[in-house]
């Protein structure tokens, strides 16, 4: 996917008491301190721009080969610095899920972010003035942690379109279109199974930051944060499983639709049997070799006993469908 033209591949903003500005690259060096945040984001960056961003901020080694190594999620630290590779859902709805991976690493009072495809809720953050000053107050850390959020919001948000889908099909099988909901059935199927095998590796990514050694130093609200977050993906999690149970059940009201229509069937087959099969005992009747004089009119005869069949065909549908037997 292209990066879009209005989007930068560098931002940096570094967030100070109440106020926060936006940095080249070359000032990165010189907005490292104790009283402010800096965040980097990067969009599918060239590797100069990488090494100039590890020169400047400091970053360990490991961290970059954490980048350029490994495409599962997967959260790692060393020092004061700790490093996080994600999958966030950037495409929904009208196909399968599809994701982008997003890379965090967090040092003291610094945060990078690093995507190769646009995420809509990054460039909103990039621009939205309202939330500067609250950013401003938190440590890398509980930064860090609210990306992880973010990410994690847009597999909810993901559950949301997949239910409506859900909702919409089960409209449609109980009303005229259930024979054509088969294809539809299983792409939400093959929704729901990515969508679990998208979130379920990130369980390793929640558990390691949420347990008590991973950052032992730091304040007790960025753990709390990573506490949290191991918390909101563990309910991320019921509602992807809930969601193909979903899919399972709208399979079952199919399979109960399509049955219901297979008996209505049967039944006005049984039914048009039976009326054929009087018809035809009454045609047998008129076709013994008996010298009744009615068999002596000739064509008055034939059309009178043709009309009368057809009669009787006719009332005998108009009551069976009054009462219900087709």
């Amino acid at each position: 996917m292209a990066r879009p033209e209005t989007t930068p591949a560098f931002f940096a903003r570094l967030f100070g008491e109440g106020e926060s500005r936006e940095l080249a690259l070359d000032q990165l060096g010189q907005a490292l301190d104790d009283e402010a945040l800096l965040w980097v984001d990067l969009l599918d960056p060239p590797v100069a721009v990488l090494d100039a961003v590890w020169e400047h901020c400091g970053f360990p080694e490991e961290a970059r080969r954490f980048i350029e190594e490994g495409t599962m999620p997967a959260a790692g630290q060393d020092g004061d610095h700790f490093w996080v590779r994600c999958v966030v859902i950037d495409k929904d709805g009208q196909e399968d899920a599809q994701g982008t991976l997003l890379i965090c690493v967090a040092g003291r009072n610094r945060a990078l972010s690093l995507r190769r495809r646009a995420i809509p809720f990054l460039e909103a953050m990039r621009d939205d003035e309202h939330r500067r000053v609250a950013l401003g107050r938190l440590c890398a850390e509980s930064f860090v942690a609210t990306l992880l959020d973010r990410q994690l919001s847009t597999y909810f948000n993901a559950v949301s379109s997949y239910e409506m889908a859900v909702e919409r099909l089960e409209v449609d099988i109980l009303g005229d279109k259930a024979s054509g909901c088969l294809p539809e059935l299983r792409r939400l199927r093959r929704w729901a199974s990515r969508l679990r095998r998208m979130l379920a590796p990130h369980r390793s990514v929640f558990g390691v930051m949420a347990r008590p050694d991973f950052r032992p130093d730091e304040s007790q609200p960025a753990d709390r944060h990573f506490v949290a977050l191991d918390t909101r993906f563990e309910r991320a999690m019921d509602m992807v499983e809930n969601a193909r149970e979903l899919v399972i059940g709208s399979f079952e009201l199919f399979s109960n639709q399509t049955a219901l229509r297979t008996n209505d069937s049967m039944r006005l087959l049984t039914f048009v049997t039976v009326v054929t099969g009087v018809l035809a005992t009454i045609v047998g009747a008129l076709g013994m070799n008996f010298a009744a004089g009615f068999f002596e009119t000739r064509d008055a005869g034939f059309w009178t006993v043709l009309g009368g069949l057809v009669i009787a065909a006719v009332v005998s549908m108009v009551v069976g469908k009054r009462r219900g037997w087709f």
